[in-house]
């Protein structure tokens, strides 16, 4: 799954990476390195600009909100739950399969954060001496350095209880895609720990790499079975992983030594 990630690029430097041809320097967010559902992101995304008369469409990065809000739902509680939908039942799930077809965008990234019980901690738990075991978090990323382009999908949602005019009648929302873990080797895996993603959780943002952006991101294709081609995951042995401190586990907890890499999981959370 993904429940937690990182994104610490600047718009700048996204405009480059993926050829944007419009972004708003008011909707700038901050470097954020424990990003969790309900915060604001950035998306890119193909569509036609707003009261334009080009109506081809346009390459922006925007502002959303993550936890999707389907455009039927009567109010959006149920946004913070919608944080990742499934590759294999996208097309056909009621929340995601419109926006399946007409609303995909790419989720930015350095990496993301996922947490694995310890042995020892696991072993106490099957003794029952320990309630909430302790887990320790990885952060997953290309083991490149590249940026870790995650599919996503976007929807509109109209407040009905604000005027037409209110600057929050509309919200815009998104969802992280995600797919089975890779079973194969880390490119880097840590000394002591997992040495592939199954081994620290099933399921991961599904990384598109470039030679799919345009496809993914192009809204003339709209039909299902074409679109889950694009589906597949990139070729294995692309990304490492590492350990790193517990504190990324709080979420009030931001800043860039949550991502420094730990010599060894954490005592109490070896693998």
């Amino acid at each position: 799954m993904c429940g937690r990630y990182a994104a610490s690029r600047r718009p700048e430097d996204l405009a480059g990476i993926f050829e944007i041809e419009k972004w708003e320097p008011e909707e700038t967010l901050e470097a954020d390195y424990n990003v969790a559902p309900t915060k604001e992101v950035y998306a890119v995304l193909d569509r036609p600009l707003k009261d334009a008369d080009d109506p081809r469409p346009v390459r922006q990065l925007r502002t959303l909100k993550w936890g999707l809000v389907p455009s039927w739902s009567k109010t959006p509680e149920g946004g913070a739950r919608m944080i990742n939908a499934r590759a294999e039942t996208v097309h056909e799930k009621p929340s995601y399969r419109r926006a399946f077809t007409s609303r995909r965008c790419i989720l930015p990234a350095d990496g993301y954060y996922e947490w694995v019980t310890g042995k020892q901690e696991r072993d106490l738990e099957v003794e029952g001496k320990k309630k909430r075991p302790r887990k320790q978090p990885y952060f997953v990323t290309p083991a490149d350095g590249s940026v870790f382009a995650m599919a996503g999908l976007y929807e509109f949602w109209r407040d009905r209880t604000l005027p037409d005019d209110h600057p929050r009648a509309w919200w815009v929302t998104c969802s992280v895609i995600t797919t089975e873990a890779e079973t194969s080797p880390l490119a880097v895996a840590p000394a002591e720990g997992p040495h592939s993603l199954a081994e620290i959780h099933p399921r991961m943002p599904l990384m598109l790499t470039q030679d799919r952006w345009d496809a993914w991101l192009n809204p003339s294709r709209t039909d299902p079975e074409d679109l889950r081609g694009l589906l597949a995951p990139p070729e294995p042995g692309l990304m490492r992983a590492y350990p790193v401190t517990t504190a990324v586990s709080n979420v009030r907890n931001n800043g860039p030594e949550l991502l420094k890499e730990l010599a060894a999981p954490e005592e109490g959370t070896l693998f």
